[in-house]
């Protein structure tokens, strides 16, 4: 399932509670397209011939790939240290990074750490290899975390981003460490 949300038409709608976000894999950050792009997308859309589709493999396919992409490996130093990060992100864990103790007031739960685990290993099996390495989790820590933590009322009042408490996250517990 994919979901939009425009941050300028909210008018009518409401933000999801913490326990339905958590059940998005992704939070995806997409800005507005190139300019060829969009030229594409007009061109594209505006006339009155109809696109062909066409499928590109079966259900039982897509059911071996993702067979397929839980055997892929990841190390046990990776699974812990994705447990590491996940569980900083969680306030009131006392082994949690000031930054977060200030800035944070809902961490991510264990479904976080399945996340990151299970995109790594697709990104890792999409390129071609049998095992997670550091870069996969780096490429993923974002978009699976970005939506599972909440930060409180004075990180929004005073412009402190989720981009920066995750950047300060992965310097704090550094995947290359593994």
């Amino acid at each position: 399932m994919l979901a939009t949300q425009n941050p300028i038409e909210q008018s009518g709608t409401f933000p999801l509670p913490e326990a339905q976000l958590d059940r998005f894999l992704l939070y995806i950050q997409i800005d507005y397209p190139s300019e060829a792009e969009e030229l594409a997308v007009l061109t594209q859309t505006t006339g009155s011939a109809s696109a062909q589709i066409e499928a590109v493999m079966q259900g039982a396919d897509i059911l071996r790939l993702q067979t397929l992409v839980r055997e892929v490996v990841v190390s046990e130093a990776l699974i812990r240290q994705v447990n590491r990060l996940v569980r900083a992100t969680r306030p009131q864990n006392p082994e949690a990074p000031d930054f977060v103790k200030k800035w944070v007031s809902w961490g991510a739960g264990p479904r976080a750490g399945q996340a990151l685990l299970l995109t790594a290993k697709a990104r890792a099996f999409l390129q071609g290899r049998l095992a997670i390495i550091p870069e996969d989790l780096s490429a993923l820590t974002a978009p699976v975390l970005r939506h599972r933590v909440l930060l409180n009322f004075s990180a929004e009042a005073e412009g402190y981003p989720m981009s920066r408490l995750l950047d300060q996250l992965q310097k704090q517990i550094p995947w290359d460490k593994a």
